[in-house]
């Protein structure tokens, strides 16, 4: 998602960073979020009214994700357009609020997932997935939790493979200045390193039984 588009309401992730008091929030694949330490459930429930009224105040339509040790507030993408231009005056107010609480933003908790199925050329597998899993279609090729709170589905046609053998891998999205940290925690709790060419955009790395699983932090430099 590009918000070098010409657009006037929707901005790049790198524009999102530019912004001032924006600090504590990292993009992900699915928008920018923070998340906020909290030591009980009624000290991270304090933050929610003014999660609420920072969203009326600037036009967002955040999530929020409240449990006893924080909350995770996210700028969900709601269009392909990018993100909001009023996000990141939304996300300075409220990790003001949040500080005045008390509450500490700890970005290396931030991330979102992405599950790949990689279909066979001459398959169409997302009707079903979508079905199993009460998800709605998102654009041309993805499936989406109508609620944003399980991971995103994608379908990726691949050629030269045997019919009816799927594969599967996970996308693991993360702010970009933990990226190396996280590759580096998966390789040495026995992970195998199976491409790093594009890196630092994304890894991609094998589970000791050849599991697949993509660090991406692409979207937090996009644009």
């Amino acid at each position: 998602m590009n918000g070098s588009m010409g657009r006037s309401d929707a901005i790049s992730a790198a524009e999102f960073h530019r912004a001032a008091g924006v600090s504590d929030w990292r993009v992900t694949a699915t928008g920018p979020q923070a998340v906020f330490r909290a030591g009980t459930l009624s000290e991270a429930a304090a933050l929610v009214p003014l999660i609420v009224a920072a969203a009326e105040r600037f036009g967002i339509l955040p999530d929020a994700d409240v449990r006893p040790e924080g909350v995770v507030v996210r700028i969900p993408y709601r269009s392909e357009e990018g993100i909001p231009a009023a996000a990141p005056a939304f996300a300075a107010a409220v990790s003001q609020a949040a500080a005045a609480l008390g509450l500490v933003a700890d970005p290396s908790l931030a991330q979102s997932i992405g599950i790949y199925v990689a279909q066979h050329s001459g398959a169409d597998v997302r009707p079903f997935f979508a079905a199993a899993l009460a998800y709605e279609p998102l654009g041309e090729t993805d499936a989406a939790d109508p609620l944003r709170c399980g991971p995103q589905l994608a379908f990726n046609p691949i050629s030269g493979d045997v019919p009816a053998r799927g594969r599967t891998h996970i996308d693991v999205f993360v702010p970009a200045d933990r990226a190396q940290a996280r590759v580096d925690a998966a390789l040495a709790a026995g992970g195998r390193l199976v491409d790093d060419s594009h890196a630092p955009a994304w890894w991609s790395l094998a589970s000791p039984d050849n599991h697949g699983v993509d660090i991406a932090s692409w979207t937090d430099t996009d644009g």
